[in-house]
């Protein structure tokens, strides 16, 4: 595959866009990697024909077909990991070792998907009656793909969309788009031609997907007003919609904690792909025993980091993914900073090309400052002070959103009542930002609608059907 020019892939088809041209900017140095030219509505409309036409044998596939199928695409991804890492690093900045995460994480998600039991749930048993519910495949299923994970997110929604028997129109973030790109090339070496199509775009591409009436269901991770706008958009055909959006999650630090034993995996989880995580840390409420001294820990650890090319030796901190989210986090951290918010480490960005912001911990801040009450998606952690624990967890609950939040402790049954208080689709307990194949994921309130991962995400993408028989 070229990577100098990033095209569509259209039944099978590799085939240049007609609409706007673009570039892929490489991060960490703000060069060319890739260029291409976005989709037209009029092959948008060519890629959903295609699995249209594609859906109609690909439906009638066995369980044990697609199993082995989906088992053939994670050998490959696999066999093509070094191409996939360095594309990753190249147009989402992140360090290799998390690159490499990425992949191993993409196979891991392929492989226990493939192996997902579809369940018949029977309703009735009975001497005159049998009522079974089956899940049927809903059609066509269009996602819509984030610059900050572009392959590990493409696979969750890619494979349990293939898995119950639907096929797919992918379009990719403009910012991110070489690597799915490169993935959808190999699962078509793999699957017939047209089960799974990739456009590129941005608003005007993706409005045509939300409002397409050929099209079953929207799939999307993004930010909450595009959700918003797809929802609207989606009444047209009553489209079935998984929405994964914005975040800002809240962690609370219990008196008694070990500043020594947590400082790591707290900063991890907060700065996890540079901040730039829907689920990550990112804002932390810390109980006023423990606060210095773990302001202190975090800010030598993340002074640790070494910032940079994700490709160079030695990185461990890659760049902000892009100009816009640079100059978000820049102008968040200098309103923190004239709200009195006291600059632990960082707070100014590298100097030289590229968009390199090192991590940085602002303390002595509360609500009403920008950096805590709006999801920063980026490399600064606010922490807050707090006295009273009804305060810390009234504190983390005011909030629009509601996709994670944690309660870091000595105590696990007390933490855990503290926890089932937090308003939020996934509560950790002494961790955060963890998602796992076989647990469902989703938000309450702006953070989505719908569950991602496990048995319950993989029927998100089908139609209950009742069979009710009288014998």
């Amino acid at each position: 595959m070229s990577l100098t020019h990033c095209d569509l892939l259209i039944d099978g088809q590799r085939i240049a866009g007609v609409g706007t041209s673009f570039n892929v900017i490489n991060p960490a140095n703000e060069s060319i990697m890739s260029s291409g030219r976005m989709a037209s509505t009029e092959q948008l409309d060519q890629a959903v024909a295609a699995a249209r036409r594609a859906f109609n044998t690909w439906r009638t596939t066995t369980d044990a077909e697609r199993t082995a199928l989906l088992h053939k695409i994670a050998d490959s991804i696999e066999d093509n990991a070094d191409e996939l890492a360095r594309i990753i690093v190249q147009e989402q900045g992140k360090p290799m070792f998390l690159a490499q995460m990425e992949v191993g994480g993409a196979v891991a998600w392929t492989r226990y998907n493939a192996d997902l039991e579809i369940p018949v749930n029977v309703i009735e048993d009975s001497e005159h009656k049998r009522i079974e519910g089956h899940r049927k495949p809903l059609g066509v299923v269009a996602s819509i793909t984030p610059w900050n994970w572009p392959l590990m997110i493409a696979i969750w929604h890619i494979i349990p969309a293939l898995r119950t028997g639907n096929t797919i129109v992918c379009k990719p973030s403009g910012l991110t788009p070489v690597n799915t790109l490169r993935l959808v090339e190999i699962i078509n070496e793999i699957l017939p031609a047209g089960v799974v199509n990739l456009v590129t775009g941005e608003r005007a591409i993706g409005e045509a997907i939300s409002r397409h009436s050929d099209i079953d269901k929207v799939i999307f991770t993004g930010s909450t007003p595009t959700g918003q706008h797809i929802m609207s958009n989606a009444a047209g055909n009553l489209k079935r919609l998984t929405l994964e959006l914005g975040g800002n999650d809240a962690a609370i630090v219990l008196p008694g904690t070990n500043v020594d034993s947590v400082a790591e995996a707290i900063f991890n989880t907060a700065f996890v792909n540079m901040g730039q995580t829907c689920a990550a840390l990112k804002r932390l409420y810390v109980h006023e025993s423990l606060y210095d001294s773990l302001c202190i820990k975090l800010a030598a650890i993340a002074d640790a980091q070494v910032v940079g090319d994700g490709l160079a030796e030695g990185t461990t901190f890659g760049p902000i993914q892009n100009a816009n989210q640079f100059k978000r986090i820049c102008e968040l951290v200098d309103d923190a900073k004239a709200q009195g918010g006291r600059i632990l480490c960082g707070g100014e960005p590298m100097a030289g090309k590229g968009y390199l912001y090192p991590p940085t911990i602002v303390a002595d801040i509360s609500k009403g400052v920008r950096l805590v009450d709006e999801e920063q998606f980026g490399p600064a952690l606010p922490v807050i002070r707090y006295n009273n624990l009804d305060d810390a967890i009234r504190m983390a609950n005011d909030c629009e959103y509601g996709l994670g939040g944690s309660v870091w402790g000595p105590d696990t049954a007390e933490a855990e009542l503290i926890a089932h208080q937090l308003e939020c689709g996934t509560v950790w307990i002494n961790n955060h930002a963890e998602v796992l194949p076989h647990a469902p994921f989703g938000g309450s309130k702006m953070s989505g609608l719908g569950v991602e991962f496990g048995t319950d995400g993989l029927l998100e993408y089908t139609q209950l059907q009742v069979v009710n028989i009288n014998k």
